[in-house]
């Protein structure tokens, strides 16, 4: 890792220098690139490998991140990525801390990362960890608004981030690429990467292999003792890579296997109650995934096996605590899908989930069992303007059974209006987490239950030969009973609330308008969720009709920028409202506005490359996303990628 480093160092005043001389260099064009739209109607184009989303999904709220966002954010995590383009709470612990998703109000274990299709859920945790999901080691990133048990499985609640490779392409000659990608940054900060692929007629290989280090000593205001101070015990180092092999066995026949194993090393600062931190956390993730396609004109057939394991390994010198959260997954899948005519087409799966723990001190293993069968119809009338779906998934958890049914249809009224609604029921079991941690466990925890529904309209129209417009507007009701929250002193040990009630309204907005070659766009994304209590098992509870605690009431996105020829350049705002770390909103967190700036440059120079650099929280401002977790004030980022062959 310090021959790495000293490496990146070296590289990154070329960096500087072909800045300078940016304006000298022959841009490429991308404008054919810039055309693609960030909030894609799903039934109008394939934005995913699953056919859940293409074809099951019509009445769902689906958002594509476009490849230019990606390149803006190739060096950073899918934290980062979210929370300044997706009007989702991410509920970030600072720098080299835990982040977790919040979808219209949902708790961390109510959203749902998937991988290919693979849930990505730490078993011991119960939840996904997204501050450890490097942006460049995925190729498309989607993500799927509401609550949809019967397509995802139970325990989507809110919502879900599906992350996936592309397809593996063959070439009919042997074509081999590589790429490679250095960047540098404030608190000593050094990111690396190499992409290689080959492809021929019958195989497509590639490997992704990342490394990326920070000291993190950025300043911040102890509001505590009203003085400033430097972030101690925040170094990160990460290490990683994503190999893939396909063989297409015939014309419609692809098996490919797909490895990807990383490792993290972090420090965890102290809290501003706390005087010094000697915390440390190292976490490692294997994850394996083989994968079969079989399709033809009309159906397809697809069978998935995934092993995946989590290792957390934790500990604090000061107090001698030591412990390893080791948990395992083991899911398969197996799919067949028949499209009838122009008009019908029906998907058929069977996704099975075996899920284990080893409880600390006991050492006792734990396991949880899901098996289920689920099946999608679609229909599609009125010349195409009508898109109707039923789902329904009947599943096993341990001894369960439950039974999970959907609806979703969307219509277009004209041309540029469309509008759509969806109902699921949602149920999602206690995680081996919830159930088994030790302390803190409750094996006496209820199931989460209840209905989501959501209604929406999309806009979408040109306004006049060189501006294209785009408005959407999502209301979402749910009522969720035996909602699970984790609360407590020394230990912390999950609760159940008798009913939690969650709605709220979203809008997402984008202008985009063309002059010759330039291409000015902007965009603006709010929120607004009112997530309450309204009945609880404890007797003069006082969270009655407060709002659930870190479930912020505004959150809004704005992006404003242009493109030209290879340069790109967007400016992002981000405002978070009030959030409470308490039960009964007793304990306020002010909201926070950050400024963040992307830019790119496109050009050939010999090779290919990109220029890209970024500038997060350019006015400085002090926050905290967590009650006692100081955020860092301005950071930068810069970097090159350039193709090598």
């Amino acid at each position: 890792m310090n021959d790495t480093v000293k490496w990146i160092v070296r590289i990154v005043p070329l960096v500087a220098v072909l800045f300078a001389f940016m304006p000298c260099l022959h841009a490429q064009d991308i404008k054919d690139t810039l055309k693609e739209i960030k909030v894609i109607d799903a039934r109008k184009q394939k934005v995913s490998n699953d056919e859940r989303i293409n074809n099951f999904s019509p009445g769902q709220k689906v958002r594509s991140i476009d490849s230019i966002t990606l390149v803006q954010y190739q060096a950073q995590q899918v934290s980062t990525l979210l929370t300044q383009q997706v009007p989702a709470f991410v509920r970030s612990y600072g720098f080299n801390n835990l982040a977790t998703l919040n979808f219209r109000g949902s708790s961390a274990a109510q959203s749902l990362v998937l991988w290919n299709g693979v849930p990505l859920v730490y078993a011991a945790l119960g939840m996904t960890d997204v501050s450890l999901l490097p942006v460049s080691l995925v190729n498309k990133v989607n993500i799927v608004y509401g609550g949809s048990a019967a397509l995802w499985g139970s325990g989507n609640v809110g919502g879900a981030v599906l992350l996936e490779d592309n397809a593996p392409v063959f070439d009919t000659a042997p074509k081999a690429h590589i790429s490679a990608m250095l960047a540098a940054g404030s608190y000593s900060r050094y990111n690396g990467d190499i992409k290689a692929s080959f492809s021929n007629r019958k195989w497509f290989v590639s490997a992704n292999v990342f490394g990326q280090t920070a000291v993190n000593d950025f300043a911040y205001t102890d509001t505590f003792k009203h003085i400033d101070k430097t972030m101690d015990n925040a170094r990160l180092r990460g290490a990683g890579g994503v190999v893939r092999a396909a063989y297409k066995m015939a014309s419609q026949n692809i098996l490919s296997f797909t490895a990807w194993y990383q490792h993290y090393y972090r420090e965890i600062p102290p809290a501003l109650f706390e005087t010094i931190s000697y915390k440390q956390q190292q976490d490692a993730s294997l994850r394996l995934l083989l994968d079969w396609k079989h399709d033809k004109e009309h159906s397809s057939f697809y069978a998935k096996s995934a092993f995946i394991r989590d290792n957390i390994h934790y500990s604090d010198s000061a107090l001698s605590i030591v412990t390893d959260n080791l948990s395992y997954q083991l899911y398969e899948e197996f799919g067949w899908k028949e499209k009838i005519n122009e008009h019908h087409q029906f998907l058929v799966f069977v996704p099975v989930t075996l899920a284990w723990m080893q409880q600390l001190i006991t050492h006792v293993t734990k396991q949880q069992t899901k098996a289920a069968v689920a099946m999608a119809y679609s229909l599609s009338l009125a010349h195409s303007k009508l898109h109707f779906a039923i789902n329904a998934r009947g599943e096993i958890i341990n001894s369960q059974s439950i039974l999970l049914p959907g609806a979703d249809g969307s219509f277009a009224l004209t041309k540029w209006l469309s509008i759509r609604a969806n109902a699921q029921r949602t149920y999602r079991v206690p995680t081996l987490g919830e159930l088994y941690t030790f302390p803190g466990g409750d094996s006496s925890l209820k199931p989460e239950q209840g209905w989501t529904e959501d209604v929406g309209y999309t806009v979408k129209t040109n306004l006049g030969q060189h501006i294209s417009f785009y408005h959407d507007l999502s209301y979402f009701n749910r009522n969720i009973n035996d909602w699970i929250i984790w609360f407590g002193g020394a230990i912390w040990t999950p609760h159940n609330i008798a009913s939690v009630h969650s709605r709220g309204m979203e809008t997402e907005n984008r202008l985009l308008v063309t002059a010759g070659k330039w291409q000015f766009h902007a965009g603006l994304n709010t929120s607004y969720v009112l997530a309450v209590t309204t009945a609880s098992y404890i007797p003069g509870d006082s969270s009655i009709g407060k709002q659930i605690a870190y479930t912020p009431r505004y959150n809004g996105q704005l992006n404003i920028g242009f493109a030209y020829r290879g340069l790109y350049l967007n400016y992002n705002h981000t405002y978070t409202g009030y959030r409470f770390y308490t039960s009964d909103e007793s304990g306020p967190i002010p909201p926070y506005n950050t400024g963040n700036i992307q830019a790119s440059y496109s050009a050939r120079l010999g090779i290919p490359f990109t220029l890209f650099a970024s500038c997060n929280n350019v006015w400085s401002q002090r926050y905290q996303v967590v009650y006692s977790r100081p955020m860092p004030g301005v950071n930068w980022l810069v970097g090159l990628r350039a193709d090598i062959l």
